[in-house]
């Protein structure tokens, strides 16, 4: 028998006005540090948060002010 992988462990949330609401300072730096340490058993875990982060900074930018160099992008010279 044939049973579906259960991916949900490995699926990113999807990010919802109730989801950037529901981050506060505690949260948003307990996002931040995981981050941070970039200790992540895979890549996907890791651009799931930095999208989190991002969409913060968008819509809460109050609470990213001190965690702005981890979503920041570097301008490279691909010449």
């Amino acid at each position: 028998m044939n049973e579906a992988k259960d991916d949900s462990r490995n699926a990113s949330p999807t990010i919802t006005r109730e989801l950037i609401e529901a981050f506060d300072e505690v949260s948003t730096e307990v996002l931040a540090k995981r981050l941070d340490q970039d200790d992540y058993e895979t890549p996907f875990e890791g651009l799931s948060d930095w999208h989190i982060l991002r969409a913060l900074a968008i819509h809460r930018p109050d609470l990213t002010l001190p965690y702005l160099h981890l979503i920041d992008q570097e301008v490279f010279d691909e010449d």
